[in-house]
Order: C-alpha cells, then sequence, then structure tokens
C-alpha cells in the first residue's frame, strides 16, 4: 500500500512540470484557479482506443491496469471530468473480451 501512495504522489507532481519553461508568476496563478484536464485520463483513453482497434495484441490488459492506477490521480477540485477514466476503462474491458474470444475488426479498403 506504501508503495501505491508513493506511485501516485509521484504521478501528481510530474502533472505540474513546466515542460517548455516559459511560464510566469501571472500565467502560473491564472492556469492554477482554471479547471482543466488530466492528462492521465487522456493518455489512458488513447491508449485503450488503441488497444481496442488491435485486440489481438493483448494491449487492453495493460491500458485497464494504467486507467485503473492513474484514476486515484483525479482531483475533483482542480480537474474537470474523470470521464476518459471511466471510458477508458470500458474500452479496455470490451478489448479484453475481444481478445479472449478472438475476435477482431475486419476492415474493409
Amino acid at each position: 500500500m506504501n508503495i501505491f501512495k508513493k506511485t501516485i504522489n509521484f504521478l501528481n507532481k510530474m502533472k505540474h512540470i513546466d515542460i517548455w519553461g516559459d511560464n510566469d508568476v501571472e500565467q502560473t496563478k491564472y492556469s492554477k484557479n482554471i479547471k482543466n484536464q488530466n492528462p492521465y485520463g487522456m493518455i489512458g483513453l488513447v491508449m485503450s482506443g488503441f488497444a481496442f482497434l488491435f485486440p489481438q495484441y493483448g494491449l487492453s490488459f495493460l491500458t485497464l491496469i494504467f486507467c485503473i492506477l492513474t484514476y486515484f490521480t483525479f482531483d475533483k477540485e482542480k480537474e474537470d471530468n474523470p470521464w476518459p477514466f471511466y471510458l477508458g476503462i470500458i474500452i479496455s474491458l470490451i478489448g479484453i473480451k475481444m481478445f479472449i474470444t478472438g475476435e477482431i475488426h475486419v476492415v474493409i479498403i
């Protein structure tokens, strides 16, 4: 449980890193007051969509674990909504069902 809490704290710190280094003090104050989207939710949604498109590789198991672990980084006061996590989990579960039953998408070009 201690490792889980340390992982969540690390992921929360990583959300606030200034990659480009161009934020000034006023912009930082303003951006902290605006509700935004959790980056891990969006990453999980994109990963689960990719795993759903290619279920034969079994990536849905990894995306399900990623979405569940990063769901705990969601902050209700600072972030907009948890729906990317919910959709990522649902799409991953559908991908797991497709992987287990051996179904694939038929693409006609």
